[in-house]
């Protein structure tokens, strides 16, 4: 058996998919809010290492060994996937309708035809209606939405101001001066006990488990609302550009191992086979 053939080919497997991953974090480096994802490599013996207790083996050392070959099981394979929450940089874009969050479990409610997403974005605008809503024309949702389905409507003729923890105001204009603060509604913000399990569903959405939703806040004092700024992506173009590298380079080097074990091993050895017959 070609144990070398099977691992290269694990490899560059491997290495594709985590080209597709750069690839994907480069084509949303200037998406607002987005949050890059990366892998970790390992293979099946470290898997095994890891999770052989739970086995349902009584004997886990003559009856699991039957299960290893230490060739075959350290292929290179992708462990596990995860999204890096960290903030990016906040810049400031001068509308009123732009808000970004401070924290990292931090994630505006959102209403889609797919149900209630999540979404870092906070570029928002009124539609027709008055309505706020993202740019793709979903609704923005308050904390009341889970009880009463209502929504943030914005009347004309009003300046709105948010405070850090997501409450809106409004702000009459009268003769082009500012008049007093009025209660208008608020932004929900919501955080969840295991942010691992927000799954992205794209447009910049999350979805969240429906089983667990017990875990998701809606927090009325969260502090992490500014309004008039963007958070940007917390993508690095230099370090993603490294890793681009590094991948095509391994690829290129599993590419190499394959083609020497098809061609020219596999040749020298029905040569000889052939010889010795």
């Amino acid at each position: 058996m070609q144990s070398g053939y099977y691992s290269s080919t694990g490899g560059i497997v491997t290495q594709f998919h985590r080209l597709d991953m750069i690839s994907n974090n480069l084509a949303n480096a200037n998406t607002t809010g987005f949050k890059r994802d990366d892998v970790v490599i390992g293979d099946f013996l470290r898997l095994y290492e890891q999770q052989k207790e739970p086995l349902p083996l009584e004997d886990q050392t003559r009856e699991a060994a039957k299960f290893l070959n230490r060739a075959m099981d350290r292929v290179p394979s992708i462990v596990e996937e995860y999204t890096d929450r960290s903030i990016g940089g906040i810049t400031p874009s001068e509308n009123r309708f732009d808000f970004a969050l401070q924290s990292e479990n931090a994630y505006f409610m959102i209403e889609t035809p797919e149900g209630i997403r999540y979404t870092r974005d906070g570029s928002f605008t009124l539609n027709s209606e008055g309505r706020l809503v993202t740019k793709e024309g979903f609704a923005v949702l308050p904390r009341e939405f889970i009880q009463s389905r209502q929504y943030i409507d914005i009347p004309d003729g009003v300046v709105i101001e948010a405070d850090r923890n997501g409450n809106l105001y409004s702000r009459t204009l009268n003769n082009e001066e500012l008049g007093e603060l009025i209660p208008l509604g608020n932004i929900a913000i919501a955080s969840f006990e295991n942010p691992k399990y927000l799954k992205k569903t794209g447009k910049n959405l999350y979805e969240y488990p429906q089983e667990r939703m017990g875990e998701r806040n809606l927090a009325t004092n969260s502090g992490a609302l500014v309004q008039g700024y963007l958070e940007k992506s917390n993508v690095n173009a230099v370090w993603e550009m490294t890793g681009l590298i590094e991948t095509n380079r391994l690829v290129d080097m599993y590419s190499k191992v394959m083609k020497t074990h098809m061609d020219d091993l596999n040749t020298e050895a029905i040569t000889k086979l052939a010889v010795k017959a």
